[in-house]
């Protein structure tokens, strides 16, 4: 009985802590659903109505939404879309509004400033009017990270921004017309003594001298000051800041700089030094940073050959020495880079034949050599190239049987050579943007060309042969078309033309003997340029040729057309 008694009290005992039990697991549940306070849930909402959503405030970004979209009063702010909560007092600490098409300003009074424990604001890629930037951004004492890349900001950076000591990354870049004075400068080298990425490109800095920089701390890993228009000679001590990986100095043109002699230990893996005055004492200093990874000297006026320093660059994966005025014939040692991925010797002076030793860099995904004098046959094949940029040169011969099978290949650009023979069929179906005009290659046009789904740029003009147009309207993502000089058919079987191109942007039909406006044009609102010269188009202008280009407010329409009212 005792036992029995003593049985019904742990039942009893073990049913009370599992009520309790899931009680409290019921309150941590709801604690954890409905973290955010209404008065961050206010402030978070004021912020949302101050701007207009206008989808061009994010034009330069690959893809854009508002995601203030999701911010609906009486929902949990933890859960709109940008917003990060600490999961244990439910402060936000994260807001991430990049490309979300906001347009309008944030004033000082911003309820923005009413999240004083935001540690990460990203608000890259909005508009922000010209606006100048509130000095109450020095409010986020915890930020860890900031950025407000491309927000059309103006007036002076405020000097409060150095302020934010804990500063981990900062990104400024893309507001020219928000300059940064010397004193600012100064403030946040000195200040942000924990910042690790630093983008100031873009930024209007004429006034400030270098060395201004000289204190830069040392746990600086990038450091980007493209297009700043620094005037004067950049400190030698930034290149023995000893975790610098990645330094943007391009298009500096006014900046003197000397690389001093650095060990073989240096961690500097990235440099671009376009438009940047090179000379040869420059070139041996490159030439010791044997970390280097990415190099860039477009535009540096090199003159000659490539510069025997830069042989040393063996673990190069990229390399761009585009418009360097480089000239003569292609090493051959180039094949001796085989870590490379990325090659751009366009806009040079090279001449000769390319050389087949290229084939043995195997890695290549990127090639461009057009903008030369190169002369012969395409060499054989690269088989994990993507991009293949070899126009405007002097090459002959047939297109080379590997550019049909390569189906890593999204980019062709052989236009403005001598080649000749057929198009045969492609095996692959990758291929996004071809450009195969002012050669001398002969039609019709292969079927295959009509199943590349993802064909966004096509180029076949100077064909000999009849190209029907209609055939094109297959390729739904097609933004550019030049069938120029060609002797077109609007319409190969004779009946109504019911096909149209919804996101074709340029249309290039010159010199094709067409003799009317096709209706394929009716519903191409998206065009900005139509090229119909030396045609024989004769009579009205039909009504709904107004509504071509209706999207955009300038259709640059090249007709030399001769119309009769």
């Amino acid at each position: 009985m005792c036992c029995l008694l003593i049985r019904s009290f742990q039942l009893l005992y073990l049913l009370l802590f599992l009520l309790n039990f899931q009680a409290y697991l019921s309150s941590c549940s709801s604690s954890i659903t409905q973290l955010c306070s209404p008065e961050v849930a206010a402030a978070l909402i004021q912020f949302k109505t101050s701007f207009s959503i206008i989808k061009d405030s994010s034009w330069k970004c690959d893809e854009s939404y508002p995601k203030t979209n999701s911010w609906k009063e009486g929902s949990d702010c933890c859960s709109w879309d940008g917003v990060a909560c600490d999961s244990i007092k439910g402060q936000v600490i994260g807001l991430d509004l990049s490309c979300s098409q906001l347009y309008g300003s944030i004033p000082s009074n911003s309820s923005l400033f009413h999240l004083p424990h935001l540690q990460k604001v990203n608000l890259a890629f909005n508009d922000f009017q010209f606006s100048k930037m509130s000095s109450k951004f020095r409010r986020f004492a915890s930020l860890v990270y900031l950025n407000l890349s491309n927000t059309y900001l103006a007036g002076q950076v405020p000097s409060q921004i150095s302020h934010l000591s804990k500063l981990v990354s900062l990104d400024l870049s893309g507001n020219y017309y928000q300059p940064l004075d010397r004193h600012t400068l100064e403030g946040l080298v000195q200040n942000l003594t924990e910042v690790r990425h630093l983008f100031l490109n873009d930024i209007n800095m004429s006034s400030v001298h270098p060395n201004a920089l000289m204190n830069l701390s040392s746990s600086l890993r990038t450091f980007n000051l493209n297009y700043c228009d620094l005037r004067g000679k950049f400190p030698k001590n930034i290149f023995h800041l000893p975790n610098l990986k990645s330094l943007y100095l391009a298009d500096n043109i006014n900046l003197t700089l000397y690389i001093p002699k650095l060990n073989r230990s240096s961690n500097l893996e990235i440099l671009d030094l376009s438009f940047v005055s090179s000379s040869m004492e420059l070139m041996d200093s490159i030439g010791n940073l044997v970390s280097l990874k990415h190099l860039v000297l477009y535009g540096a006026n090199l003159m000659g050959s490539i510069p025997r320093p830069l042989w040393n660059l063996v673990s190069l994966e990229y390399l761009n020495l585009g418009n360097s005025n480089l000239s003569g014939s292609i090493p051959r040692s180039l094949r001796n880079f085989t870590q490379l991925c990325y090659l751009d010797l366009s806009g040079n002076y090279f001449s000769g034949q390319i050389p087949s030793s290229l084939t043995n860099l195997r890695q290549l995904e990127f090639l461009s050599i057009s903008h030369n004098q190169l002369e012969g046959s395409i060499p054989d094949a690269l088989p994990n190239l993507i991009s293949l940029h070899l126009s405007f040169n002097l090459l002959n011969g047939t297109l080379p049987s590997w550019l049909y099978t390569v189906c890593t290949m999204k980019q062709i650009y052989l236009n403005d050579n001598k080649l000749s023979g057929d198009i045969k069929e492609f095996q692959c179906k990758s291929l996004e943007k071809i450009s195969l005009g002012n050669n001398k290659l002969k039609g019709p046009l292969p079927s295959s060309i009509f199943q590349l789904v993802n064909l966004s740029t096509a180029d076949f003009s100077h064909l000999s042969g009849i190209v029907h147009i209609n055939m094109f309207s297959k390729l739904q993502n097609l933004q550019y078309l030049d069938l120029s000089y060609n002797n077109l058919s609007l319409n190969s079987n004779g009946t109504s033309v019911d096909y149209v191109f919804p996101n074709l942007r340029y249309l290039l039909l010159s010199s094709c003997n067409v003799n009317e406006l096709s209706r394929f044009l009716k519903g191409s609102k998206s065009l900005q340029y139509l090229d119909l010269s030396n045609n024989k188009i004769y009579g009205k202008i039909p009504k709904w040729m107004w509504d071509v280009g209706k999207d955009y407010a300038a259709l640059e329409f090249i007709s030399q057309l001769f119309y009769r009212f």
